[in-house]
C-alpha cells in the first residue's frame, strides 16, 4: 500500500439549492482543517439528484463561497448526479445478495396507510410482509411491467460506532424501518448515493452536521451490505441564532456571499467559523490560517449547539482589519470606495503611500470594510456637510466658534510644512495664547474638517485632508458660521 492510500481523505457534500449557508460552510471548514492538519485529501461532491431544485446558479454560488474563505479543494469536482448508474447497479447488486427486495406496493396504498396511522395518532412503519412475495409472484409482476421500488432488508441487532464528537452511539436496529435504496423510477435514495459515492471516492472520515446522526446507521449498514469498510463519522453540532432557536433568515443574514458584501474578511469569517463549535482548549480567539490549522484537532469538537454572534463576528473582523497588512488590506478595500463613487482604481494607484496611510487610519475605528467607506469621504471629496448635533454641540456659540477657526486657519496656512508636529506645536501655542484648553480649537475643527463630533486624530485628519482642502473649509466653515451670526 502506497503512502497516498494512507492520506485521510474527507469531503464536503453541498446540494445545490441555494447559496452556501454559514452552517455549510463551518462543515467545510472542519473538513478543510483536518485535511490540512493531516496531510489529507478534501473533496468536493456536488450532491445534484434533485434535479428539480438543483441549479447552476446555486453550484457557481457554493464554488464562490468556497473560494472566497480560501477553502480549496483537492481532486476534480464530483457530480453525483453523473454517477447515478453505479447507484443503480449497487442497488441491484444488494438485491442479488438478499440484503434488499423489490417493493411492488403501489405509492398510493403506502399513502393511504401512512394516513391511516397519522389518523390514529401513530407513526406510519413499513411492514415488510406488505413486499414478501413468493418466486412465481415476483415473476408474474415483473412479467407484467409492474414498477417497484428496491428497499434495503435491516438486519437484526444494534448498528452502532464510536462518533468523533459524541462518542459512543447505538441505534436498535429494530427500529429503522426497511428503507427504500431506488425509487421506482429507478433513481437513487439519499443514503444509497451518498454511500455509493462515499465508497468510489474512498472517504475516510465523514465530518457532517448532527442533523444528520439519524442517517448514519442505515449508511453503516449499507457500507457492510456492499462489503465496504464504513468511514469514521463525526456529527458536528448545529448553528443556532441568539435567540437559540435554528439559524434562519429571521436572524439576518446567513449566506456566506452576504458577509463578503457585507465588508467582511474572508479570514475573519474563517476564524469566526472555527470557533462555531470547535475550541482551542484555550483563550485564543484571533488565530491566522496557519494557526488554525496547526491547532484544529477533532477532540476540541465540542457537544452543544453553537450561537452565532454577529457582533462578536464583527468584532472579529474588527481585528483583522487591524492585522492585516495594508499591502494586502488596500486591494479589498479600494473596490468598495470605487463602488461608492467616491474615487477610481486609478486615483488610488497614482496616490499609494497617501491611501495606504489614510487606510490605516481609518481602520482603526472600523470593524467592517463598510465602516471605512462611511468614514472616507471627507478625504476624497472637497467639501463636507454638517451634521446638526455636531453644529449644536461645538458650534453653540456661532461667533465665539468663528474667530477661533479663523485664527486656526491663519495658523495653519502659515505653516511651511504640512505635517502633524508641527501642526500640533502651532495650534497648542494658540490655545496657550487665546487662554483656552486645546479641546476648545481640536473639536469646533473636527467639525469644520469632517462635518462630525468623531473622527481620527485631528492632526492625522489635517495630513490626510491636505492642506488646499483643510484651508478652504476652514474658511467654508467661518462663512456658515458668520452668515449664522448675522441672521440670528
Amino acid at each position: 500500500m502506497s503512502s497516498a492510500d494512507l492520506r485521510p481523505r474527507v469531503r464536503f457534500a453541498p446540494s445545490p439549492t441555494g447559496s452556501l449557508h454559514v452552517g455549510g460552510a463551518r462543515t467545510a471548514l472542519f473538513n478543510w482543517l483536518y485535511a490540512r492538519k493531516y496531510n489529507g485529501v478534501f473533496l468536493l461532491r456536488v450532491e445534484d439528484t434533485d434535479r428539480a431544485r438543483s441549479t447552476d446558479e446555486s453550484t457557481r454560488a457554493i464554488f464562490d463561497g468556497l473560494e472566497w474563505l480560501g477553502l480549496t479543494w483537492d481532486e476534480e469536482v464530483v457530480y453525483q448526479g453523473a454517477n447515478v448508474a453505479r447507484h443503480y447497479a449497487d442497488a441491484h447488486r444488494l438485491l442479488e445478495t438478499g440484503a434488499a427486495y423489490r417493493d411492488f406496493t403501489p405509492a398510493s396504498e403506502i399513502e393511504r396507510l401512512r394516513a391511516e396511522a397519522e389518523a390514529r395518532g401513530d407513526a406510519f412503519r413499513f411492514d415488510r410482509s406488505m413486499a414478501m412475495l413468493s418466486d412465481a409472484e415476483t415473476a408474474a409482476k415483473l412479467a407484467a411491467g409492474e414498477p417497484y421500488a428496491i428497499r434495503f432488508m435491516v438486519p437484526d441487532g444494534v448498528t452502532e460506532w464510536h462518533d468523533l464528537v459524541h462518542e459512543r452511539i447505538a441505534f436498535p436496529n429494530k427500529d429503522i424501518e426497511d428503507f427504500v435504496i431506488l425509487r421506482s423510477d429507478g433513481t437513487p435514495v439519499y443514503n444509497l448515493a451518498v454511500v455509493s459515492d462515499d465508497i468510489d471516492m474512498r472517504i475516510t472520515l465523514v465530518m457532517r452536521g448532527d442533523d444528520h446522526i439519524s442517517n448514519t446507521p442505515k449508511q453503516i449498514l449499507l457500507y457492510r451490505a456492499l462489503g465496504a469498510t464504513e468511514p469514521q463519522f463525526g456529527h458536528v453540532p448545529m448553528i443556532l441564532g441568539a435567540d437559540g432557536k435554528k439559524l434562519s433568515k429571521r436572524h439576518g443574514a446567513t449566506a456566506v456571499g452576504d458577509y463578503q458584501y457585507l465588508g467582511l474578511l474572508p479570514g475573519a469569517m474563517v476564524n469566526f467559523l472555527a470557533l462555531l463549535g470547535w475550541s482551542t482548549g484555550d483563550d485564543t480567539e484571533v488565530m491566522t490560517l496557519p494557526e488554525l490549522i496547526a491547532k484544529f484537532d477533532t477532540h476540541g469538537l465540542q457537544k452543544k449547539a453553537a450561537i452565532f454572534d454577529t457582533k462578536k463576528l464583527e468584532w472579529m473582523n474588527g481585528q483583522y482589519l487591524a492585522l492585516t497588512a495594508l499591502d494586502a488590506l488596500a486591494p479589498v478595500v479600494a473596490p468598495a470606495l470605487v463602488k461608492a463613487g467616491l474615487t477610481t482604481a486609478e486615483a488610488l494607484d497614482a496616490r499609494r503611500e497617501w491611501f495606504h496611510g489614510l487606510l490605516d487610519l481609518l481602520r482603526i475605528r472600523s470593524r467592517t470594510i463598510d465602516d471605512i467607506v462611511r468614514q472616507a469621504p471627507p478625504y476624497f471629496q472637497p467639501t463636507v456637510e454638517y451634521d446638526p448635533e455636531a453644529v449644536t454641540k461645538q458650534w453653540r456659540d456661532a461667533k465665539a466658534a468663528a474667530e477661533i477657526l479663523a485664527a486656526t486657519r491663519e495658523r495653519l496656512a502659515a505653516l511651511p510644512v504640512w505635517e502633524p508636529v508641527a501642526m500640533e506645536e502651532a495650534l497648542r501655542h494658540l490655545a496657550e495664547e487665546l487662554s483656552i484648553s486645546g479641546g476648545k480649537i481640536f473639536q469646533p475643527l473636527r467639525v469644520a474638517l469632517v462635518g462630525l463630533t468623531v473622527s481620527p486624530g485631528i492632526f492625522d485628519v489635517l495630513q490626510y485632508v491636505g492642506r488646499e482642502w483643510s484651508l478652504a473649509r476652514l474658511d467654508a466653515a467661518v462663512a456658515y458660521l458668520t452668515a449664522d451670526s448675522s441672521a440670528a
